[in-house]
């Protein structure tokens, strides 16, 4: 395990824990590796293969406001190809890779409560499974839903379009350099 804490002069006081979940471990495996760091006060969690706007303040805020278990930030995410409304066989609409507007995903941003570990078993515990829809069924899950910037990083071209991206503005950069 490695552990990073930021310079004296940094505005905030925080710790990162890097901690190796194993190779085999699925999500909620992972997680569940990771009781014994968090303790038993809120917590949040990310996948780290995506990036977005989320103001992570009023999410931290949501999440204490409704007293459950666990908060997901839901998204919108952009669609993959460009969308094209018609009337007939008149275009009346063309948008290249519009944010689609009717599904809402899981964006994987988290808040949880240590009340997380009694839904986890073992390494071979999806999160995105049986935890999330036990949750459900007992009223302890909420979402936040963000409609600002996000995008996953899954895939080289992911990755070549948040770096064009960066070069200019990117949305999720917040901090002053």
């Amino acid at each position: 395990m490695g552990k990073y804490r930021p310079k004296k002069n940094c505005e905030r006081d925080w710790l990162v824990h890097l901690v190796d979940t194993g190779m085999n471990s699925m999500t909620g495996g992972r997680l569940h590796r990771l009781k014994k760091h968090v303790g038993n006060g809120t917590f949040m969690l990310t996948y780290g293969d995506g990036v977005c706007s989320v103001d992570i303040r009023k999410l931290v805020a949501f999440h204490k406001s409704h007293g459950k278990i666990a908060t997901v930030t839901a998204v919108h995410p952009t669609a993959r190809f460009g969308g094209i409304n018609f009337d007939g066989d008149r275009v009346i609409e063309f948008t290249e890779k519009p944010q689609t507007g009717e599904g809402w995903v899981n964006g994987g941003f988290f808040v949880f409560e240590s009340g997380i570990f009694d839904y986890l078993h073992g390494d071979d515990t999806i999160l995105e499974s049986d935890p999330m829809e036990n949750l459900v069924r007992d009223g302890q899950l909420m979402t936040y839903r963000h409609n600002g910037f996000w995008q996953c990083m899954d895939t080289v071209r992911d990755r070549s379009h948040l770096e064009e991206i960066w070069k200019t503005n990117p949305p999720w950069k917040v901090w002053r350099s």
